[in-house]
């Protein structure tokens, strides 16, 4: 009856345009449904139109009869609008009672499942109870009838096999059950096993499911294992050693309990035997006997067949209950009875069972919970996403007839909007500065014009327009008043038959043109004469300057050096005028020349020296291309761009250091990327804007003088003529880093490899800076040379040469590394000054070094083998000599080795008497210092030296 209701409902819900709808409840259970159609148009043959009143009285449903509606029941009616604008409501009503029904029957089906499963879990703490509780039953029962018997029962025949050492199994008729012994035992255990075996062939023989149990005698210490399984057969074939596992870890976990003085009975988690795949758990009770060992009796109890088969057994676990209160029920809707919690990733649900301190614990994924709910809701969630598509669906389309209707009747509101957006298109069309005229051809009327088009309109022929610009593209010129102009026509999307006319006045956009054409010839002509007044106020002051630095470099007065340098200065800044100027006017040219990068590097070093020195800073030069590497490009250039950028960056640093990076891309090999880091304040923004517009921009300066603001500009340019950019990166308080990328040809080398300058050198090197370190090293092993360095020299091991940065380390022959020297000093016999960051420096001082080793070689007789060798010999010491020192110079190694530094100390203190008692002074200075660096524990420098005295004893020897 209900959708008879419904059913009709909707039919004159459908049928009317404007619908009033009156629902009244009548006395017992009748219904009373009143429909007022007001106004019912029926259009057909004929104009008359015809308004139709129906009352439609429905019955009751048990007697029959009929309920009339009075005037108060229709005062008392609730009355609903059903306009299209209500609709929507409706529907919004509709999707949100979908959506609360979804998610109600969606919680509905998830507390239905969990409610299931713990039911089961439930009924399956209760069979693994009632199997612990049988199982009590069964230990006691075997403890104090069966294993405390004894009276004889024929043992006589009873025999046992030895399958291995302290291994036993027992032959009996019966095979449902097999018992193995572990240990020394006799007769009597023999006969306990023969029984207990017996009674457990009666419980276990309707098993299916493996059984074990575990006896651990407290009278002579031995394990007795009887089980289901094929015990024989397992001993003695290939799981021999899981076998003999699981008995060792049972015996190791009996004995603990028996140990244990207040634990009766225990029970361990959930255990996996692979091969049977069965799945059980293990009870333990202990039996204290007086005078004897505990005897323990554990039993193996299997849950294979207590799991429902839609529940996987890895996902159980036995674990201990912490909040267990001793309660026993078995009633499955007690609140404390099950348990449900959610994990991340899991729902655990437990179940405590009871009397034992235990719960039993099931995981599942929420993907299984997820597909057992959707399966069970498949069909009712179908239907409740289609009625929630059909509600949107409907809910759109009554929400767009909606807004269609309103459209029809603008409110006030939007009709004042209209009215302030048409005042707007007609400011907008008289501000144009063309023609606009819209024309509709079909009325013969213009829609919508603005001045200029108004005041052309008397002249034009919209027709003959119209006809001729169809012939013509849309386009056409026409002369009114001697005037020319250009008239486009459009037509319109929106209403085919109105045209667009648009008129632009020709003659005005050729006086426009003429005037720009004008404008740039004079713009072009203003960068000619700036860019030749430029050229010639260069060429004016370059004499000038150039004399005048001459002529201060050849005054000698106090002051004739800075008057020198700011000369030089002058020179500097004109000839980068003159230079900003050819690069501007696109007259530079390129000289493209073979040099090597190195060289030009020795270049650069010696002029920006000065000023690093004058301000304390440190220069690091770290070249990673190969020591022959040549390429072909414009050196001036580049030798310019590295000489301005480092120039800039000394003055900008106020302390710390300025490192020149050179390195090859490894895109491509004629790329080269030159780093400059330093370590002061960093550019600003405002400086580096001076990369785009030279002088834009202040530079900063230091008590010497500014920063050249033509650096930036003048290096990009040239870095872009080269194939390349500048780039600039700078951080406050950190320093700046400018990146100039280059693109020069590698030259191309068929030559046969020769062999290079220190081939079969070894040099020593001790340096304390790894940056220092690591250029140096590359710099000799480019020229062939074996570096080595104290940490990683051998005891005794012999070296060529001898490179330190610390001066105190010199003692002999060898070369002090620096920054700061201008190329190479003599600053004692067989010692030189070199600045590491020069490359030809370098060279030269090795080389002369090694000039002078050879030359000191060439001389048959040395200054340590003269006069001192022919006192010893004259002092009649000799043989003494000869006898002891060499002995003590290998005492010296042998000490050093073991870093025992107060045997060394007195080693070096007995070394030095002899020395002076043989008046042999320069031994007793060595062993003097040697003994200064014991004090200081400084064994790179302890080394040295017993090397020293090693040589010097050998001279005299």
């Amino acid at each position: 009856m209900l959708f008879s209701y419904i059913f009709l409902f909707v039919l004159f819900f459908i049928c009317t345009p404007e619908r009033n709808l009156y629902i009244s409840p009548s006395q017992g259970s009748s219904l009373i449904l009143l429909i007022n159609i007001t106004p019912v148009v029926f259009r057909g043959c004929g104009n008359s139109s015809h308004s139709l009143y129906t009352a439609f009285h429905f019955y009751d449903v048990f007697n029959r009869s009929p309920t009339p509606m009075s005037q108060s029941d229709t005062t008392a009616t609730s009355r609903f609008s059903l306009l299209p604008g209500s609709i929507t409501r409706f529907f919004l009503l509709l999707i949100i009672v979908l959506l609360v029904t979804m998610g109600v029957m969606v919680q509905s089906a998830v507390n239905a499942w969990l409610k299931d499963k713990s039911y089961q879990i439930v009924d399956i703490t209760h069979a693994i109870q009632k199997r612990v509780d049988t199982w009590r039953y069964v230990t006691w029962q075997i403890y104090d009838s069966i294993a405390a018997t004894t009276t004889p029962s024929g043992g006589e025949g009873l025999q046992e096999t030895r399958l291995k050492q302290d291994v036993y199994y027992l032959e009996k008729p019966r095979r449902k059950t097999e018992a193995l012994i572990f240990g020394s035992h006799d007769s009597a255990t023999l006969e306990m096993t023969q029984r207990m075996s017996t009674y457990l062939d009666t419980l276990w023989g309707a098993e299916n499911v493996p059984w074990s149990m575990y006896y651990l005698n407290g009278q002579d210490n031995s394990l007795i294992l009887i089980s289901t399984l094929p015990l024989k057969d397992l001993s003695s074939g290939f799981k021999e050693s899981t076998i003999d596992s699981i008995v060792d870890s049972r015996r190791a976990e009996m004995l603990q309990q028996a140990n244990a003085l207040d634990e009766r009975e225990s029970f361990s988690a959930l255990r996996h035997l692979t091969w049977q795949n069965g799945h059980y758990f293990t009870l333990r009770t202990t039996f204290n006997q007086p005078g004897h060992l505990a005897t323990v009796v554990a039993f193996d109890l299997p849950i294979n067949d207590l799991i429902p088969p839609g529940m996987p057994l890895d996902s159980f676990r036995l674990e201990p209950d912490v909040t267990s209160t001793g309660a026993t029920t078995n009633d499955k809707d007690t609140p404390d009875s099950v348990s449900i919690s959610f994990n991340s990733s899991k729902i655990e649900i437990s179940s405590a069972l009871n009397s034992t301190d235990m719960r039993l614990v099931w995981q599942v994924p929420y993907g299984t919970l997820l597909l057992d709910t959707l399966q069970n809701i498949f069909l009712p969630l179908l239907l409740n996403i289609g009625l929630l598509a059909l509600a949107v669906f409907g809910f759109t389309t009554f929400r767009h007839y909606a807004g269609k209707s309103g459209e029809t009747t603008p409110s006030p509101v939007m009709s004042n909007e209209l009215r302030v957006l048409r005042a707007l298109n007609e400011e907008i069309v008289s501000l144009l500065p063309l023609g606009l005229l819209v024309h509709d051809q079909e009325a013969n009327r213009t829609l919508i014009s603005n001045k200029i088009a108004d005041h052309l309109l008397p002249h034009l022929n919209l027709q003959n327009i119209t006809s001729m610009a169809e012939q013509h593209q849309g386009i056409i010129q026409a002369t009114i008043n001697n005037e020319l102009y250009e008239i486009r026509l459009f037509r319109s999307q929106v209403t085919p038959h109105t045209q667009i006319f648009i008129i632009r006045d020709q003659d005005r956009e050729v006086l426009v043109n003429k005037k720009l054409k004008q404008a740039q010839r004079l713009y072009e002509k203003n960068q000619q004469g700036r860019a030749a007044f430029m050229n010639n106020i260069g060429n004016a002051l370059k004499e000038p300057v150039r004399a005048l630095a001459e002529t201060a470099a050849k005054i000698e007065t106090a002051e004739s050096q800075l008057l020198t340098d700011r000369a030089d200065q002058l020179v500097r800044l004109v000839d980068e005028i003159q230079l900003a100027n050819m690069l501007e006017n696109d007259s530079w040219k390129s000289e493209s020349v073979l040099f090597s990068v190195q060289d030009l590097i020795d270049e650069v070093v010696p002029e920006v020296l000065p000023a690093i020195k004058r301000k304390g800073l440190q220069l690091l030069i770290n070249n990673r291309l190969h020591a022959n590497d040549q390429r072909r490009g414009d050196r001036d250039a580049l030798r310019r761009i590295l000489l301005l950028l480092m120039q800039y960056a000394v003055t900008s640093t106020q302390i710390g250091k300025i490192t020149l990076e050179v390195d090859q891309d490894e895109s491509s090999e004629e790329r080269l990327t030159f780093r400059i880091l330093d370590t002061g304040e960093g550019v600003t923004l405002s400086e580096i804007d001076n990369l785009h517009f030279p002088f834009i921009n202040q530079t900063q300066s230091d008590r010497y003088g500014s920063a050249d603001p033509l650096t930036f500009w003048l290096c990009d340019q040239l870095a872009r003529k080269l194939g390349g950019h500048l780039n600039i990166k700078a951080r406050e308080a950190l320093g700046t880093r400018y990146t100039i990328h280059v693109k020069m040809t590698p030259h191309d080398e068929h030559m046969e490899i020769e062999e290079r300058l220190l081939d079969d050198v070894c040099v020593m090197v001790d340096v304390t800076s790894n940056e220092v370190r690591n250029i140096v090293l590359r710099q000799l092993e480019n020229w062939g040379a074996t570096c080595i360095t104290p940490d990683e020299r051998l005891i005794s091991q012999e070296y060529d040469l001898f490179l330190t940065d610390n001066p105190s380390n010199l003692t002999s022959s060898g070369v002090l590394l620096s920054d700061d020297e201008s190329g190479v000093r003599k600053i004692g016999p067989g010692q030189l000054r070199v600045n590491f960051n020069m490359s030809n420096a370098m060279q030269e001082a090795v080389l002369q070094l090694i000039e002078e080793q050879l030359a000191q070689e060439d001389i048959p007789e040395s200054p340590l083998g003269g006069d001192e060798n022919a006192e010893l010999h004259a002092s009649g010491y000799y043989s003494l000599f000869v006898d002891t020192v060499p002995d003590d110079v290998k005492r010296l190694y042998t000490e050093a080795a073991v870093s025992d530094f107060a045997a060394l100390a007195q080693t070096a203190h007995r070394l030095k008497g002899v020395f002076a008692m043989l008046n042999l002074v320069p031994g007793k200075q060595l062993c003097e210092t040697l003994e200064h660096l014991i004090r200081e524990k400084d064994a790179p420098g302890i080394e040295k030296y017993i090397s020293d005295i090693d040589s010097y004893v050998k001279s005299l020897l």
